[in-house]
């Protein structure tokens, strides 16, 4: 699969995965059961279409549909990366195979606890974003997102389109 990374201020030799949505929903095994963090990139440079309504669930009973005018003022141009995510701590029992599920079952509509990435959902073409994951075991990965959120809030000027905070 050719993945169009276009962050050059960033190095992605470290991660794997590399899988889109609708692939991962079957194979869940492919992701690792340890800490870390994780990548969910667009693989297309045209400007997306957003949907009115995703499929994302409405856990706590909380609409996670944003406006369109919203969508379209988080998008950030000329990214290929739209969601930084973790997965566990050093002492937790979380594990990228179980954020990352979570987050899948959230587009599934699911009434899951993964409201972080909401607005991957009301992207047209989620089912062909790309997640590549990156195994965590010797600092917080908290802290590593928080690190690359930063990066690239100082390389493009904003977060990334799905991360609401950080």
């Amino acid at each position: 699969m050719d993945i169009m990374i276009q962050e050059k201020h960033t190095d992605f030799s470290e991660f794997s995965g590399f899988k889109t949505v609708s692939h991962l929903r079957n194979n869940l095994h492919l992701i690792p059961k340890v800490p870390g963090v994780y990548l969910v990139f667009r693989n297309d440079t045209d400007n997306p279409k957003f949907l009115t309504v995703g499929s994302g669930g409405h856990f706590k009973d909380r609409e996670p549909n944003v406006p369109l005018n919203e969508l379209s003022a988080n998008w950030v141009e000329d990214a290929s990366v739209v969601y930084i995510g973790k997965a566990g701590s050093l002492t937790g029992s979380a594990t990228l195979l179980s954020r990352i599920k979570q987050l899948l079952q959230f587009g599934d509509g699911k009434n899951i606890g993964h409201w972080g990435g909401r607005l991957l959902w009301q992207l047209a073409d989620h089912e062909e974003l790309v997640i590549a994951w990156k195994e965590i075991t010797d600092q917080e990965p908290k802290a590593v997102e928080t690190v690359m959120i930063q990066e690239f809030k100082d390389y493009f000027g904003q977060r990334p389109f799905a991360n609401l905070q950080g």
